[in-house]
């Protein structure tokens, strides 16, 4: 499914490719300042089997043409460990490497951007996570806490006379801090690291 979503997102910055122009001038006082978005990732819901129901909002605002702040709102399940890339390691999605359950994460994180050169930026999220953890009969065990971090390298693409904007890009993304899980979770997810790279596919309406 990742795949996939890797493919339109491709489609979608071709399609946008000749729109694509210098990211808002500093001295520019006309552009909008603010926006909403999500993230492509989105279209994971539609998986046929463990569909992560993902839900993610993010409200932004550009302290210049510059400098960019967002507040980013996401809940979303999963059942096995998060240093297991699901693009690169196939071992994703196998029954060996599951929780005996899923982690359902409730977050509200903090995300700056600055941009460089034209469209390309670096961005850093912190993201505080409230966690519920569910076996396999869907009963409650516990709760958690963990702090997800994302460092990225992007580019933002106009699109639609800057109605619309998409952002691909790659990000470094882990868990700085988390709280003890409960036995047959902490055990799979102490076998995979607490980093992993990933890629980003953010959209958004400038408002």
């Amino acid at each position: 499914m990742q795949k996939k979503i890797l493919w339109i997102g491709l489609a979608l910055i071709l399609a946008g490719s000749q729109q694509v122009k210098a990211q808002y001038d500093k001295q520019d006082s006309t552009y909008k300042k603010h926006f909403v978005g999500s993230t492509l990732f989105l279209l994971g819901n539609f998986a046929s089997t463990n569909s992560p129901e993902f839900v993610q909002l993010n409200l932004g605002y550009r302290i210049t043409g510059k400098d960019v702040i967002s507040l980013e709102l996401i809940t979303w399940k999963y059942a096995w460990p998060l240093g297991i890339n699901p693009i690169f390691n196939q071992a994703y999605g196998t029954p060996e490497e599951q929780f005996p359950g899923y982690i359902r994460d409730y977050g509200i994180g903090l995300a700056y951007q600055r941009f460089f050169w034209k469209g390309l930026y670096m961005a850093v999220h912190v993201m505080p996570m409230w966690q519920t953890f569910v076996n396999d009969n869907g009963v409650k065990i516990d709760n958690g806490f963990q702090i997800f971090n994302t460092n990225r390298v992007g580019y933002h693409i106009k699109l639609f006379k800057d109605r619309f904007f998409i952002e691909p890009s790659l990000g470094f993304a882990g868990r700085p801090y988390h709280t003890e899980m409960p036995d047959g979770f902490k055990q799979q997810d102490d076998k995979w690291p607490k980093y992993t790279f990933e890629f980003g596919l953010h959209f958004g309406y400038n408002l």
